[in-house]
């Protein structure tokens, strides 16, 4: 269902649009944590670290798909929100062939490439057996991500959060039933996992991607709509750089911050990769309210309505803080039986390693929560450049700060660095706001 956001209440639409989101990337990050706990409870510690590892090198790689899928949207959503449909099909065609040939470059390089990823990444010799194959067979799919996140992205821009559930839930379904099959039933260990995972994948892709193009009556696109239009082609493509640059850094400063935590050890890499798969639901709903919040703002400025966005600025801010504080007293309080889903409970090593990790970061996750709020406001605006920023400040004195302190202090650091780095970029956006706001 399409959802017109430059009129209503912010909250209301904000929320409406958010929830169907959460609940959809719930599942998608079930996909990965099902990889895992299977993984890590019947085939052992060694190839736990070795898919949780990988999992911060394939969030990279996917980073750069979604990032040039949701910086396209931003133009979707302010031709959409204009009402000027006849540019916005053209948008949509030159951003998917744009984006298709850049993920088909990006799945060749990366497959022949996984041993030099995986030297470079510093990874233990007793998980580089099973990262190898896991990581080969997740690159070959790659074609199946940039699918649905073209397709979801363009429902998504349209006001629509639902219907990219709906493909979602299927697969993961289907994720899950394949991962029991392959590794505990036919005992095809890690590799396994990587096939389901790629199999779920493609039918939520093909699926999402032939509902858009064939049942959107609006959006029935016809050959005269497939031109290239260089001035808007510049605009999707400034956007979608950008936003993929934003996204490709903040994942490759976790990929760097994986990689020193690589160097102490199976311990630690599983506690971390477990830690991380919690955070990742954790920080969920503020994320993907921000990302809520991008659309409300996209909309509101194609539609030229500033005071909408400015009210939904206020409104933005004080849910993303509820909804913080909230899952930061239920990480705090569960964190033990949290990270317990990940490990054997013999495991008390990694499950001790574990919960300090959720201690100290959960602390914080109203940093996290404002700076994804101020991702989404400055990329409806239109200054996705301004993401790049608060995202090389997060990730910059994330890595430096951990790089510094980790090797003389202890792995400690490397959990310290992480709101620090929040809090420096949430200033930041807040002061670049006070000055954008003066000029307006």
């Amino acid at each position: 269902m399409m959802m017109d956001m430059t009129v209503g209440k912010p909250a209301k639409l904000m929320m409406s649009f958010a929830v169907p989101m959460l609940v959809g990337n719930i599942f998608q990050q079930l996909y990965n944590v099902v990889d895992t706990i299977i993984v890590g409870r019947f085939v052992g510690r060694e190839a736990l670290a070795a898919v949780g590892s990988s999992f911060a090198i394939i969030v990279l790689i996917n980073s750069i798909i979604l990032g040039l899928a949701m910086g396209a949207s931003v133009l979707f959503s302010q031709l959409y929100g204009a009402k000027d449909y006849k540019r916005l099909k053209t948008s949509i065609i030159m951003a998917a062939v744009f984006i298709l040939a850049v993920t088909l470059v990006l799945s060749v390089i990366t497959f022949f490439s996984t041993d030099t990823i995986i030297r470079l990444y510093k990874m233990p010799p007793e998980t580089v057996h099973y990262a190898s194959g896991y990581l080969r067979c997740i690159f070959a799919g790659l074609i199946f991500v940039s699918l649905y996140n073209i397709a979801a992205n363009v429902l998504r821009s349209l006001g629509d959060s639902k219907t990219p559930l709906y493909f979602l839930l299927i697969a993961c379904f289907i994720n899950i039933v394949l991962d029991l099959w392959f590794v505990v039933g036919m005992g095809m260990e890690v590799f396994g996992a990587a096939v389901a995972t790629v199999i779920a994948q493609a039918v939520s892709g093909i699926a999402c991607a032939g509902f858009t193009v064939y049942k959107i009556k609006f959006l029935q696109f016809h050959r005269s709509d497939a031109v290239f239009d260089r001035a808007l082609f510049r605009t999707m493509g400034k956007y979608a750089f950008l936003t993929s640059v934003q996204q490709s850094v903040m994942n490759f400063g976790i990929v760097m911050i994986q990689g020193l935590v690589n160097t102490f050890g199976s311990a630690l890499m599983a506690a971390f990769s477990a830690g991380v798969k919690i955070d990742a639901f954790a920080y969920m709903p503020v994320q993907d309210f921000g990302n809520a919040f991008s659309t409300y703002t996209a909309q509101n400025v194609g539609a030229g309505n500033k005071q909408r966005v400015r009210q939904g600025l206020k409104t933005a801010a004080v849910m993303t803080g509820i909804f913080s504080i909230i899952v930061t007293i239920v990480v705090i309080l569960f964190a033990k039986p949290l990270v317990g889903l990940f490990v054997k409970a013999e495991d008390v090593e990694v499950i001790a390693i574990g919960v300090k990790y959720l201690h100290i970061e959960g602390a914080f996750y109203i940093l996290i929560g404002f700076l994804f709020m101020f991702y989404g406001f400055y990329r409806g605006l239109g200054l996705a450049s301004m993401s790049i920023v608060l995202t090389v400040v997060s990730l910059g004195t994330r890595v430096l700060l951990a790089y510094m302190l980790a090797p003389s202090f202890g792995y400690t650091m490397i959990f310290w660095a992480i709101p620090i780095g929040w809090l420096l970029a949430d200033l930041v956006g807040v002061v670049t706001w006070l000055r954008v706001k003066k000029l307006n």
